[in-house]
């Protein structure tokens, strides 16, 4: 399991700022968007778990420490990963979990990862392509990081590098846990 006896938050409802974010449509733009479809609510945690022992192979785990919140267009989510203890899900690491095996986290917290978007890059392209996906900026996912995480501002490859540098074995952590 990737959580110890600490306390994390149970709650299911978005933060207000990534509800905001994700009630911004998303462009794939054949393939030079973001390939990104927001869930209306945090996926339950049956259906949380579910997916995770599918994920892994693993029916030993369960999904409590995850909240996903949206998925790519082959299936691979994007969750907060609750590892800070006593802290809120927004002060949670975002990260990835593709269809294909990929992980990555790609955010250190809600902050960044509403930076993330506004440089035109989602959960999917940033587990992918990292630092080297081209910016393009998305004017009304910019005035959403600007009104909940003014102080947050950087571009998506700093938003990475950053979360990167704070959890480089997100991926082995998880790889450990397959069967």
């Amino acid at each position: 399991m990737l959580t110890d006896d600490r306390q994390f938050p149970d709650d299911r409802q978005f933060p207000a700022a990534l509800a905001a974010a994700l009630a911004v449509p998303f462009d794939h733009a054949d393939g030079d968007g973001i390939d990104f479809e927001p869930l209306d609510a945090f996926l339950p945690a049956e259906d949380t778990t579910d997916w995770f022992r599918a994920w892994t192979g693993n029916n030993e785990l369960d999904g409590d420490a995850f909240r996903v919140f949206g998925q790519d267009g082959t299936g691979g989510y994007a969750a907060f990963w609750l590892v800070r203890p006593d802290r809120p899900t927004a002060e949670q690491p975002v990260v990835f979990l593709g269809s294909e095996g990929e992980t990555a986290v790609v955010a250190q917290d809600l902050g960044d990862f509403l930076w993330l978007l506004a440089d035109g890059c989602g959960p999917c392209e940033a587990a992918l392509y990292g630092s080297e996906g081209p910016s393009r900026p998305d004017g009304a996912l910019t005035a959403v990081a600007e009104r909940f995480a003014p102080q947050a501002r950087r571009p998506a490859a700093a938003v990475l590098e950053r979360a990167a540098r704070e959890f480089p074995d997100f991926g082995d952590t998880i790889t450990e846990l397959c069967r």
